[in-house]
This record gives C-alpha cells, sequence and structure tokens, in this order.
C-alpha cells in the first residue's frame, strides 16, 4: 500500500508565560539544544515526512532561524492569537502543498521520537483522525466551582492527549474553516475541534517522555532525565601549530587579533578553533580534523575555522551527545591573549552553542624557548569534554 505523503506543523507561536523568566520557553535551552530544534529536528529528519510547516509568533522569525539553522522546512508563517488560530494558519499556508496527513505538535514536546511519528501518520492513514495518549495512573477528581468533590471519574477510561495529533488532511482542514466562520474559537486541541464537526477521533500509544514543558520545574525535571542518560562521558585531545609569515593579524579562538604578523595555513590558520575540533573528534574516535577537512581539497583553502567547530560539535549531536567543557590553552610570546580572553570564550561558546560557562581560554609562553620563544609562531593545545548516551 502505497504510504501517505505527509506534512507536519509545529505551533510555536505562545509565549510560554507560565515557564517563568527567560524568554518564549520554545526559544530556552533544554539538554545542550533549543527545545525549538529539538521538536522541529524530529520532523525534518523523518523520512516518512515530506514537508515541516513552522507557525510562529510575528516577532520571533530571528530567533526561530537562528535556533533551526541547518534544518529543512518551509518558510514560517506567522500565528494567531490562540493556539486554534495558530494551527488554522498553519493549514492553510499547506493548501498548496495538499498533503494526504498532517501531523499536529507544540513545539513545547520536544521529546517526540521518531517512533511516535511514524505511528502518528500509521494511525491517520488508518482511521483518518487520531491522537496520541497515556492512560491516567492517579485517581482523577472532579470538582464543583467551590471546589469540593462532585465526582470521581473511571480511570481506566481517562487518558492523557499528546502531540502530534494526525488528521486527514482535508478533513481537520475544513473543521477549522468552520470553527472559524461560526466563530468557535475555544478549542484547545484539534481533537476537540474534530469531534464537535462529528469527527471520530481514535487514540495510538503515545510516549511517556513526550511531555509538555509548561513550569520552571519542568525544565528543572528534564534535564535532570538527560543528564542521567547521557551517562558515557568522554574526553579528548587536541593539538595545533602555525608559523607565522605575512600579514597584519591573525585569528585566534574565531577572534581577528591584530598583529605584526600572518599565520601560514591552508585555511585560516585559528590553531585554537583548530585544537579544539581534534579534541571533540578524539572523543567522539572519529578521526582528526584532516580526515575530515584534508589540505588538500581546494575547498578549504582560506576557510573560516568556525565551521570547522560547527561541524564537530553537530557530530556530537546527531550521537545525541552534548558538549559538557572546553579548554584551550594558547602557547605563544605575542600576541597577548590575556585582554582577549573572555572575547575568545564567548566566541567559542557561540560557535559551539554552549554556555560561556563551559568554555576556558588559557595563556602561556614557553620562556623563550623554542620556535613560540623565538616568536615564530603559536601552538595550542585543547581538551574537550563530551557526554553522550550509553551504546555498549
Amino acid at each position: 500500500m502505497k504510504s501517505p505523503r505527509t506534512a507536519a506543523i509545529l505551533v510555536a507561536a505562545g509565549r510560554g508565560l507560565r515557564a517563568g523568566a527567560g524568554g518564549p520557553k520554545q526559544y530556552r535551552m533544554i539538554g545542550g539544544q533549543t527545545v525549538i530544534f529539538r521538536a522541529m529536528a524530529a520532523f525534518c529528519r523523518h523520512p516518512e515526512v515530506s514537508a515541516v510547516q513552522p507557525v510562529l509568533h510575528p516577532d520571533d522569525t530571528a530567533v526561530f532561524n537562528a535556533a533551526c539553522d541547518g534544518l529543512k522546512h518551509r518558510a514560517p508563517t506567522p500565528g494567531g492569537a490562540t493556539r486554534q488560530a495558530s494551527v488554522h494558519a498553519g493549514l492553510e499556508a499547506l493548501a498548496g502543498e495538499r498533503p494526504d496527513v498532517v501531523l499536529i505538535h507544540d513545539a513545547a514536546r520536544p521529546f517526540v521520537s521518531p517512533a511516535l511519528i511514524s505511528r502518528a501518520i500509521e494511525a491517520a492513514d488508518r482511521t483518518g483522525a487520531a491522537i496520541p495518549a497515556i492512560a491516567v495512573t492517579d485517581t482523577i477528581k472532579q470538582v464543583d466551582a467551590a471546589g469540593n468533590i462532585a465526582a470521581t471519574p473511571e480511570r481506566a477510561q481517562l487518558r492523557v492527549a499528546q502531540t502530534p495529533q494526525a488528521f486527514k488532511y482535508e478533513a481537520i482542514l475544513e473543521a477549522h474553516r468552520r470553527a472559524a466562520r461560526e466563530g468557535r474559537d475555544d478549542f484547545t486541541d484539534d481533537a476537540a475541534l474534530a469531534e464537535w464537526v462529528g469527527l471520530t477521533v481514535a487514540t495510538f500509544e503515545g510516549d511517556g517522555a513526550n511531555m509538555k514543558l509548561t513550569t520552571p520545574e519542568d525544565f528543572v525535571r528534564e534535564e535532570a532525565r538527560l543528564a542521567a542518560l547521557l551517562g558515557d562521558i568522554r574526553t579528548g585531545t587536541g593539538y595545533d601549530v602555525h608559523a607565522f609569515g605575512e600579514g597584519d593579524h591573525v585569528m585566534i579562538c574565531g577572534v581577528r587579533v591584530p598583529h605584526t604578523k600572518g599565520f601560514l595555513a591552508h585555511s585560516d590558520g585559528d590553531v585554537g578553533l583548530h585544537a579544539l575540533v581534534d579534541a571533540i573528534l578524539g572523543a567522539l574516535a572519529d578521526g582528526d580534523i584532516g580526515s575530515h577537512f584534508p589540505p588538500s581539497d581546494m575547498k578549504w583553502k582560506g576557510a573560516s575555522s568556525d565551521q570547522f567547530l560547527k561541524y564537530a560539535v553537530e557530530r556530537v549531536t546527531a550521537r545525541g551527545g552534548r558538549i559538557a567543557n572546553l579548554e584551550v590553552t594558547l602557547i605563544c610570546e605575542r600576541p597577548k591573549i590575556g585582554p582577549l580572553r573572555d572575547t575568545m570564550r564567548a566566541r567559542i561558546a557561540e560557535i559551539s552553542g554552549v554556555n560561556i560557562s563551559r568554555v576556558a581560554v588559557k595563556a602561556t609562553t614557553s620562556e623563550r624557548l623554542g620556535f613560540t620563544g623565538r616568536e615564530e609562531g603559536i601552538a595550542a593545545t585543547a581538551s574537550a569534554t563530551i557526554r553522550l548516551p550509553w551504546s555498549e
């Protein structure tokens, strides 16, 4: 049987005020990545999803682009004043695509798994409308306006609804259009709207890890859970050296440093970043910088080394890991590193997507001994500590 053509809508227009200070929760960090990147990546990388439509607050385009750099998706569309309005906007934005199935997912659920996405697609294709749900394990009480217990529902018949909620595209689009025509804007999820128009909504197996981030406590809990999962702690080291040549500046740790000389190098000669790249690749047991960016390849001639560091960090992310600490030691007489140390730390943190508190830059001399003592070049050593999921 032919697989349905599937699109996904990522709803990310909310402000997330209950999550506390720090801006919209979808752009905060969780486990070393932004919430929205984690949510988007799951759909963008899923082999059965043909199009991903983000729905954003109009003020968030720049921060979204920065957070989701490298992911392939449709141009974001502005959301509305309610979640329902935002979903409707996403559905209308997909009108040119006309997918068979659409998955509607809240960006505040960053731990959606590929298996859950596959179950959603299969369920929608089979039933026309379905949502992931998990059984209720606590006893639920229904209360009246005064807070007194009015009823105790039978928990065997209760489920906790999750996203992605999955529908035949044409059916859920028409349901949203009807709600808009009739002025109904009070549905808290798409299943409720589908029920209102008479659709039968099935359920399929949800995922306990696919929880929504709502409060500050949710962030604390999930950070702790991720830290426990990333128990494979690895350390790598790196070393690089470049000789001086003609020039008026050198690149060190991503910062342009005025100097009386330049570097003799195939790329920009950034010894600090090169050493860091080797350290990260070493922690991954994934070769060295020369095997990934060979100097024989003219594509890298004069290249900015920040792209090498981004690549190495992406290798960690692709393995489900995160950077725990980065450290560089620069060995030179001149230029003086001390005045630029924090600028270099900030630049490394920016490139690698980690907090500056996880980056150290140190400097020393060789007491006028050797090639660095004679000011013929600069050497750098580096170490990288990463955390990976246990694989063996």
